[in-house]
């Protein structure tokens, strides 16, 4: 189990020992530090915890037909709209490609094979098996691989904690580059569809960026309505897109039959031969075919794997793979149509129709990597990677379908940056591909430590499989490599500082529960105290949310001192976040009775769950009859505000980094969602 808290910036911190002036002792009210998270148990966590009965899981199950026009909406957009400018860009005369059959036949069987291998094999085969009882995401594997280590007994030896450090950083790593992707793919995605326009006459060039940037704003603008209803509106366009890419494509392959053998592997190989440096840097262009594979694990957890798989397989790749090799054709009977092989498909006079279609589909080609950016915050949040942020979940009937307001906002700003910055979807094109290649390798490592520790897989089979398909991740990775200079250099850029605002995080989050354990009060001789020198007691039921469950939570602490009094039933409330995305309600509360009216309850919540205390509250007075009603129970927590504290473990600006996120994080009362009226905020400078 992961150690995290269910939310950052903690509603209860760590007492801190110091005079305290009420009936309870010197040694029991003091000074607090409110900032450390809920710490986890490992107690607490079976890795045998059954999902909820309403997880992402079973109703996926049951409604994989009606997901499977969704999830095409939503999932397929990015990949399902790559023949606007992957085989383009392939011929790019900048690369020194001549244009000829045979390496026409050559590019299109390396791009072939490469979405063969890629998206069929590596992640709709394998990838999509790793499943976190229904979610997806490099995270989401990534709490897979550290559940499975934390499950053995030598999880304190000095090898399994260099195997957990491994995986949190190739986690850490991943998920950066992940947000790269989903920046660059809106950019490219709908201003290579809306240049177009430039076939049709020149004049409109000018408006190209304008247009462009009128589609993104209206696209992250209706993201509020939420994963379900936009990927209705968006599956049956993108099932009329993939409908037409199959019927251009086919029409041109009729013409030209002999191009369909380049899917025999062999001319891929004997162009590489006959030319390695050339192919080398064309296998950059290459990718932009398999760009979308990483946001479809990512988002697999709002429709699950049975609707990606079966929409990839009968809808996707056959209706691709038809139009790449239909512009293959294309191009060796008319080699002018290089200036834009998959608009010169039509006529003239289809060219704004297509043109029209396109935008709407690149629009949704958009939405994969907006949802999955969604997902990895939700999850980046749990595992103590990034600050609380309002999340709101979209519907009642699929947990995974979320929207996150400073996530959606932030990246439009970073969006527009880029289709401005760079003009052309060529210029992005130099930008695409290294940070969705990098998360690619990092999800094939975490997927060979699940595949190994969680399934059992042999050794002498997962070890060729792996350095296969390591291999070609590696080249792709080294190709694109060449493109730093020339753009790539922004994804790089932006997962460094990523990586090290959520590595500061998570090293303060570390640093104040070592605090904790130096310096909290312990909680068993404040029980004890309790009983022998009882305070005023009030009418109705108090919950503190603890800090750790070991320790007197602050906010107690405070209310004690301040107010000389305690409710007549008490409840300490810690919250424990696990590595399973879910967690069973009948194995949510751990309920242990301190003394007299007095409980103490540790609560496990999987990382893709949100908080309700209230929820949590009527779940404890269900199972063990505690009166937890509305009318009479108050909600005690903490705020801080974080001043730069002495330690040396962390940098100057490391610590100005921690302050500024924690003052811009949402409040504790919405992340836990209590009520207003009925919640009570202790403050503190720390």
């Amino acid at each position: 189990m992961h150690n995290s808290p269910a939310s950052v910036d903690n509603p209860d911190a760590q007492p801190l020992g110091g005079p305290a002036h009420n009936a309870m002792g010197p040694q029991f009210v003091s000074e607090v530090s409110d900032a450390t998270p809920p710490r986890h148990d490992a107690a607490l966590v079976s890795r045998d915890t059954p999902p909820d009965a309403h997880s992402a899981s079973s109703v996926h199950a049951a409604a994989t037909p009606t997901l499977m026009l969704t999830a095409l909406g939503v999932v397929y957009g990015d990949i399902g709209t790559s023949p606007l400018y992957a085989l383009k860009e392939s011929f790019n005369p900048a690369h020194g490609v001549v244009l000829s059959d045979d390496s026409i036949m050559g590019i299109l069987s390396m791009l072939a094979w490469a979405v063969t291998f890629v998206v069929t094999l590596k992640y709709v085969s394998l990838i999509l098996r790793a499943n976190h009882q229904g979610e997806g995401g490099i995270l989401a594997l990534q709490a897979l691989a550290r559940l499975s280590l934390k499950g053995t007994s030598g999880a304190a030896n000095y090898r399994t904690r260099m195997a957990l450090t491994a995986i949190g950083a190739i986690g850490l790593l991943g998920a950066a580059m992940f947000y790269g992707d989903a920046l660059i793919t809106p950019a490219i995605s709908v201003l290579s569809a809306i240049e177009g326009l430039e076939l049709v006459t020149p004049a409109l060039k000018p408006y190209v960026l304008p247009i462009t940037a009128g589609i993104l704003i209206a696209l992250f603008a209706v993201q509020r309505f939420g994963t379900a209803t936009v990927g209705r509106a968006f599956g049956p366009i993108v099932l009329l897109w993939f409908m037409t890419l199959a019927v251009l494509g086919t029409a041109q392959i009729i013409k030209q039959p002999q191009i369909l053998g380049a899917l025999n592997p062999l001319h891929a190989i004997g162009f590489f031969v006959a030319h390695p440096g050339m192919s080398f840097v064309i296998l950059g262009s290459v990718f932009l075919a398999v760009t979308g594979a990483e946001a479809l694990y990512a988002d697999m957890g709002h429709f699950g794997a049975s609707a990606v798989q079966r929409a990839w397989l009968w809808v996707a790749m056959p209706a691709l793979m038809l139009n790449y090799f239909g512009q293959g054709a294309l191009l060796m009977s008319d080699p002018t149509a290089l200036e834009n092989p998959f608009y010169r498909l039509v006529p003239d006079w289809g060219v704004i129709p297509l043109v029209v279609l396109a935008a709407a589909a690149t629009v949704i080609a958009s939405q994969a990597t907006i949802t999955g950016a969604y997902s990895l915050t939700v999850q980046a949040i749990a595992l103590d990677y990034l600050p609380r942020m309002k999340v709101v979940q979209t519907a009642n009937e699929a947990k995974g379908q979320i929207y996150v307001p400073l996530v959606n906002w932030l990246m439009l700003l970073g969006v527009l940056a880029l289709v401005f910055g760079f003009g052309s979807s060529s210029g992005l094109s130099a930008a695409y591909g290294i940070s969705i290649t990098i998360t690619m390798v990092c999800t094939s490592l975490l997927f060979a430590a699940v595949a190994h520790r969680v399934w059992g897989w042999k050794l002498r089979v997962l070890l060729p499989l792996m350095l296969f398909i390591l291999f070609v991740d590696s080249v792709f990775l080294l190709s694109n490599l060449a493109k730093v200079m020339h753009g790539g250099w922004m994804p790089i850029a932006l997962a460094a500082i990523l990586i090290a605002l959520m590595g500061t995080w998570s090293k303060a989050l570390r640093l104040r529960n070592e605090r904790a354990e130096r310096e909290g009060v312990d909680l068993a001789s404040f029980v004890t105290q309790l009983t022998q020198n009882p305070p005023h007691r009030a009418l109705g039921t108090a919950v503190y949310l603890s800090a750790n469950n070991r320790y007197v939570p602050h906010a107690l602490l405070h209310n004690l001192k301040h107010n000389q009094v305690l409710h007549e039933r008490l409840i300490l409330l810690s919250l424990c976040t696990t590595d399973l995305p879910r967690v069973g309600s009948s194995d949510k509360l751990l309920v242990k009775q301190l003394a007299p009216h007095v409980w103490q309850v540790s609560a496990k919540l999987g990382f893709m769950e949100s908080i309700n205390v209230r929820e949590l509250m009527q779940l404890l007075s269900y199972q063990h009859g505690i009166d937890t009603t509305d009318a009479s129970t108050t909600y005690f927590l903490s705020r801080s505000s974080t001043t730069q504290p002495n330690d040396q473990r962390m940098w100057p600006v490391q610590r100005q980094a921690f302050a500024f996120m924690q003052r811009n994080a949402s409040r504790a009362a919405d992340h836990y969602q209590l009520p207003n009226n009925r919640t009570v905020e202790f403050g503190r400078s720390v």
